[in-house]
C-alpha cells in the first residue's frame, strides 16, 4: 500500500490499533500482543482475541505488518517500514493533541 493511502486509511487510528501496531516493533504472536498491551497499559486495556486477530488481518492486508514465521501453530508478526512510518505519524498527531490538552489540566 502506498503511504498516502495508508495515511488516509489509518490516521487517526483507534487506541487499540495503535497499541497493537506499537507492540509489533518486536516479533509477537496474538497472545503475546495481548500480554504486552495489558502490561504497557497497566491492565487498562485487555484485548480480546477477536479484536487482536481482526486488527492483525487488516494490518497485514494493508502491509503495515507481516507474518514472519510460525512456531507451534503460533504465527509471529512484525511491523513493516510502512507500518513504522504510520506509527510515527500517529505518534506525532497524538503529541500535538497532548500539547493542546495539557492546557486544560
Amino acid at each position: 500500500m502506498e503511504l498516502e493511502k495508508a495515511i488516509k486509511r489509518f490516521i487517526p487510528m483507534s487506541e487499540t490499533m495503535f497499541y497493537i501496531l506499537f507492540s509489533l516493533q518486536e516479533e509477537r504472536h496474538g497472545y503475546g500482543i495481548k500480554q504486552f498491551v495489558q502490561e504497557l497499559t497497566r491492565n487498562r486495556i485487555n484485548l480480546g482475541s477477536g479484536t487482536i486477530y481482526q486488527s492483525i488481518s487488516k494490518l497485514e492486508h494493508d502491509e503495515l505488518i507481516l507474518s514472519t514465521k510460525e512456531i507451534d501453530r503460533k504465527k509471529l508478526y512484525l511491523i513493516t517500514p510502512l507500518g513504522k512510518e504510520i506509527l510515527r505519524l500517529e505518534g506525532l498527531r497524538i503529541c500535538e493533541m497532548y500539547s493542546v490538552a495539557k492546557k486544560l489540566l
